[in-house]
């Protein structure tokens, strides 16, 4: 029994699947399969609705939509990466996941979710360099520039995720391969290796305050400024048509960061429930996606002005039609 646990940690361990048991203890969860799909249906709806329109509109080829645009395609993809498999293990009663198809699950999960809180953190320098130094908005956030900050940001994100993946590939797996998770979650995935994963919990932390609490606290810094330049205007209607233009971007912080920085926080203090974590942890990365476009994409002026334009053109074409008839 020595030599052959022995031997195991002298080579990679790597099995032809994991088991993801994650709401197989949850009763009822049918119903919550059920929910998740609506969610997808609206978050797939809604964020392709918003990269249309601005597509279509040359008026929303702008820095700030360019950041949009990022967004939507963020939030689809962690979705699609996500959803879809946990549905897929509803329908065809199946847990199990390919090793390879679940490196990249976590791959992309973590991509996408981790571009979201980017993507926020670059609406927030936004509306930091609207506020703060207006009138030297349109030299400092233009198109090129907000470009090359995506392109760089992306290829940050990307050179991240990879190393996460590379070093999970390093690991011996010869005890259990049952992911305590929804989906293929690279801590309990990690932990579950027999030879030394300390790498991977430095690359976990890593991961944690690099695009969760380094961007929280960018985010909080920028509204501090926001809030110093909003006292300098000298009216009240001043100020809050200026902090009317933050309202919405608030929202979607607090509701992509609050229920993640919680449980990180809780489970650090604390030892939660396991169904209570996976819930709110899905919860977490489901809901957002699902509200961005219709909290803050679908609120912009300039969207609300082309759905406008666009419903009064085809009411005009409906009325000359039936007129003609």
């Amino acid at each position: 029994m020595t030599s052959s646990m022995n031997s195991s940690l002298n080579f990679i361990v790597r099995p032809m699947s994991f088991i993801i048991s994650g709401f197989s203890s949850i009763p009822n969860i049918k119903y919550y399969y059920v929910f998740l799909s609506f969610i997808y249906t609206a978050t797939v709806l809604g964020n392709l609705f918003v990269m249309v329109i601005i597509y279509v509109d040359q008026n929303l080829h702008t820095p700030k939509y360019l950041a949009i645009f990022n967004l939507a395609m963020a939030d689809l993809g962690e979705s699609t990466a996500l959803i879809p498999k946990v549905i897929e293990t509803f329908l065809f009663n199946t847990q199990e996941i390919s090793y390879g198809a679940c490196l990249a699950n976590l791959f992309f999960v973590f991509l996408f979710n981790c571009m979201q809180s980017i993507t926020l953190t670059l609406l927030a320098y936004d509306r930091f360099v609207a506020i703060c130094v207006p009138l030297r908005y349109n030299s400092i956030v233009t198109n090129t520039s907000m470009a090359i900050i995506l392109t760089v940001l992306w290829l940050f994100d990307l050179t991240i995720m990879m190393v996460i993946v590379a070093l999970i590939t390093r690991l011996s797996f010869c005890k259990s391969t049952v992911i305590d998770s929804y989906f293929c979650d690279h801590g309990p995935m990690y932990k579950l290796a027999c030879n030394d994963n300390s790498l991977n919990a430095v690359m976990a932390i890593f991961n944690i305050v690099t695009f969760i609490f380094l961007p929280l606290t960018l985010i909080g810094l920028s509204y501090a400024c926001i809030l110093v330049s909003l006292f300098k205007i000298a009216s009240w209607e001043g100020r809050l048509k200026a902090l009317k233009t933050c309202f919405s971007h608030l929202i979607l912080v607090l509701i992509f960061y609050i229920p993640l920085v919680s449980t990180y926080i809780a489970a650090m203090a604390t030892s939660i429930h396991r169904d209570v974590r996976i819930i709110n942890t899905s919860l977490s990365y489901a809901i957002p996606p699902m509200l961005n476009p219709i909290v803050y994409s679908l609120n912009t002026a300039e969207i609300k002005d082309f759905v406008r334009k666009m419903f009064r053109r085809k009411t005009h074409s409906v009325i000359g039609t039936a007129s003609q008839k």
